[in-house]
């Protein structure tokens, strides 16, 4: 078993494991420009509703499993994860896994980007899958609704992580009816969380930095962005850190555009 965050070098030698199922989250120009070989290619707006205002929350069971069953989806596979943009994808694929309770997964540290700067191999073939039958039963332990967020409010139990840029967070960058943050969450923006290869700190160091921000390992944690994308990749983060973590799937485009929803600037 490979472990949740696998160094390209690491993952390499395991590319021909019969068991390895390596997902693409990669655009669709990057994959048919070179990709990891036997990598599966996902458009990541299969991992959406779609569904205004909220389109990043978990789309229906009936999609799930007609995606699941399109990539060859088996409950013995060892899934691998990457993106070409520091994990936010990824992470919210494996935030994905997590929900259809496949907790045999892991993300390439660092991506595409970090693949082609070990100058590992890449390839424009693309794997022959041969679809499954599919049956899902989700696990909501790992998904935060909107009402799991009023709840969250002045809970000392509880905090709110939010991954947006401090622009978004102090209201001066608004994309939705209203700007600002959750009432009483914490700001890390997800980009802090990378190195300048777009690969995830050290878990001393970021552990320091969660520390320093006040994200304690003794709370539950909710973590949320504008559509759940960026907050794929602090979820992620939080499942490293064996962190009790949940992902706030509406984020701030079902909070900010809901007129009745408390909001702090």
């Amino acid at each position: 078993m490979l472990p949740l965050i696998v160094e390209p070098e690491e993952l390499e030698p395991h590319l021909d494991d019969e068991d390895l199922l390596l997902i693409d989250l990669c655009s669709a120009q990057s994959y048919a420009s070179g990709h990891l070989p036997g990598a599966v290619h996902i458009p990541t707006t299969a991992l959406v509703s779609g569904e205004k205002p909220a389109t990043g929350k978990l789309p229906e069971a009936q999609r799930l499993e007609s995606l699941f069953s399109s990539i060859g989806y088996t409950k013995d596979k060892q899934i691998v994860a990457y993106d070409d943009e520091g994990g936010g994808w990824a992470g919210r694929f494996i935030w994905t896994l997590d929900v259809i309770g496949h907790s045999n997964n892991s993300y390439v540290n660092g991506g595409l980007c970090a693949w082609k700067a070990a100058n590992l191999k890449v390839t424009r073939e693309q794997p022959l899958v041969t679809p499954t039958q599919v049956d899902l039963e989700l696990d909501p332990a790992c998904i935060a609704d909107k009402e799991d967020v009023l709840a969250a409010i002045g809970n000392p139990d509880t905090l709110l992580w939010d991954a947006r840029s401090s622009e978004e967070f102090d209201g001066s960058s608004v994309f939705a009816n209203r700007g600002g943050h959750i009432p009483g969450a914490i700001n890390l923006d997800w980009l802090d969380t990378m190195d300048r290869q777009n690969s995830l700190k050290l878990v001393a160091d970021m552990q320091a930095l969660l520390d320093s921000r006040g994200i304690a390992a003794d709370k539950s944690i909710i973590t949320y962005c504008q559509t759940h994308h960026r907050s794929g990749l602090t979820y992620l983060i939080g499942k490293m850190l064996g962190y009790r973590i949940r992902a706030y799937h509406g984020s701030w485009s079902e909070w900010g555009n809901d007129p009745d929803t408390p909001v702090e600037i």
